[in-house]
């Protein structure tokens, strides 16, 4: 079994190199760190590998330990969380390929199987709530800390529990991790509620730019690199969804300017439409109702029109 292969590949190796997708959201970064203590626990040397993450995640136990590129030139163990394509790995695709043994951990519907080992439940709504089972097999106690990082993970995903992934069994697990002294309120509001006055900022700017087309079901709103300048702030994460939350609203489509000429696409939808389809023809990837890709060399204008036409094919 692939678990057993995992379980072994963990025990066998010395250093390990612990990896996830760019921009990391909650669950990149709620899987690496609660791997990276678990690892500890069982005195591996691990180096997490996330260049840039949103200060949202300072709290969680262990941040302070990220490094922004790897200690060691190859390691015995590289594994990869929360990434559905090799391609996405934070521009750190050599770790992952120079290791001895390559592990990856995901719950996208479209991971390509990258590893020499995959542990993939599509079914699964966060990577943390799979890691529960990996860190169970691996006979890891799972602390507070530990806890507090998988939670983390589990809200990101979930939207606080609200999307239709949501099961019985997350529950159970989140009733566990109350058990072991995880402060689930104040991980909410941590993750999901509170923003600094300069992310504030930022989404004011982007809200003020949302334009509602084909009928309302269509939202779209983008910032350049100017307006991140303007609000001392590159934390985009959750403008997106202000579109997708209007009444009427299927699909929500936000642009990011990342250098002249270059967007990065955010994609939500609602009811029907599968945003992952559209993300493929952008080169991105994730989940039926939230996924990414990015436009390059194209005008603001003519990027906007090339994703709106590609998702109005796609509304009923």
């Amino acid at each position: 079994m692939t678990l057993d292969n995992i379980k072994e590949e963990i025990y066998s190796a010395k250093n390990i190199v612990i990896l996830t997708h760019d921009i990391p959201d909650g669950d990149a970064i709620g899987s690496s760190l609660s791997l990276y203590l678990a690892l500890k626990q069982l005195g591996k040397t691990v180096d997490v590998v996330i260049p840039k993450y949103s200060k949202t995640f300072e709290f969680l136990p262990g941040a302070t330990e990220i490094k922004k590129e790897g200690a060691m030139e190859a390691y015995d163990l590289a594994i990869a969380l929360d990434c559905g394509d090799i391609k996405r790995l934070n521009g750190f695709t050599n770790y992952f390929e120079d290791a001895n043994c390559r592990i990856c951990i995901d719950h996208h519907g479209i991971n390509t199987m990258f590893g020499d080992y995959n542990f993939v439940d599509p079914t699964a709504p966060a990577c943390c709530q799979i890691l529960i089972t990996v860190l169970k097999a691996l006979e890891v106690e799972i602390t507070k800390d530990i806890g507090t990082c998988l939670l983390t993970g589990i809200i990101t995903d979930t939207g606080g529990f609200k999307y239709p992934g949501v099961k019985a069994e997350t529950f159970e697990f989140v009733a566990e991790l109350l058990n072991k002294g995880v402060n689930v309120s104040e991980t909410y509001k941590t993750v999901l509620q509170t923003i600094s006055k300069e992310k504030f900022e930022l989404r004011k700017i982007a809200m003020n730019r949302i334009e509602l087309l084909e009928e309302g079901k269509i939202a779209y709103t983008y910032i350049l690199q100017e307006d991140e300048k303007k609000a001392g702030s590159e934390d985009h994460d959750g403008i997106v969804e202000m579109g997708r939350d209007i009444e009427g609203v299927e699909i929500s489509i936000f642009l990011r300017e990342t250098e002249k000429n270059n967007y990065k696409i955010s994609l939500r939808s609602n009811n029907y439409v599968n945003v992952a389809d559209i993300s493929l023809l952008f080169n991105g990837g994730g989940h039926i109702r939230a996924a990414g890709g990015t436009i390059t060399n194209m005008h603001l204008n003519k990027a906007k029109e090339k994703i709106i036409n590609e998702c109005k094919k796609h509304l009923k």
